[in-house]
């Protein structure tokens, strides 16, 4: 059974999130929440709004090693997160970048720090040796978030996006999940 979208009424918010694997059921809601970001803030800098059959196209790109999950609370989607590969070259088999979005409702109840929690044990479970971040420079939440998990800033790219008529930065952030080095 798919989760609730967030306009629908919830019982309880105290509970901890419950993070799970998204399926196709999920994809309007997790479309919803993306769109918002799109159309009224700059945790992405796509300009135009996804169709529901862009999210599906994407979501089939989505396999085991590059997993989307779902946060829920009290039976709503509150938010979701996904593993991309950094590069298609082979050289960067061993490296991951996250993403996550989460409900405007829903922010700030742990929702994205449940997320965040998965994707670093999915990672680590896939072998892999380093997750990457690319945030936006004023979204502090997301960069403390970060931080809290042992991210370290390893650089910054200025005026690389442009979105509402403004110049964007991305601060690049990077952890380190093991110390291989074969």
């Amino acid at each position: 059974m798919p989760a609730r979208d967030a306009d629908a009424p919830a019982a309880s918010l105290s509970a901890p999130p419950l993070v799970r694997r998204a399926t196709m059921d999920d994809l309007p809601v997790i479309n919803r929440i993306y769109n918002y970001e799109v159309e009224h803030g700059v945790a992405t800098w796509d300009l135009a709004p996804w169709s529901l059959e862009q999210r599906a196209q994407w979501f089939a790109e989505h396999d085991d090693s590059t997993p989307v999950l779902v946060a829920e609370l009290a039976g709503a989607l509150a938010g979701f997160g996904y593993l991309a590969p950094h590069s298609p070259r082979a050289g960067y088999r061993f490296t991951r970048e996250d993403a996550g979005y989460v409900n405007e409702r829903f922010q700030r109840r742990g929702a994205g720090r449940a997320l965040l929690a998965a994707l670093i044990e999915e990672a680590r479970s896939l072998g892999m040796h380093t997750m990457l971040a690319g945030i936006e420079s004023e979204n502090a939440a997301s960069v403390a978030l970060h931080r809290s998990f042992g991210f370290v800033e390893v650089g910054r790219q200025r005026q690389t996006g442009h979105k509402f008529d403004r110049w964007l930065d991305r601060i690049d952030m990077q952890l380190l999940l093991d110390q291989r080095t074969t």
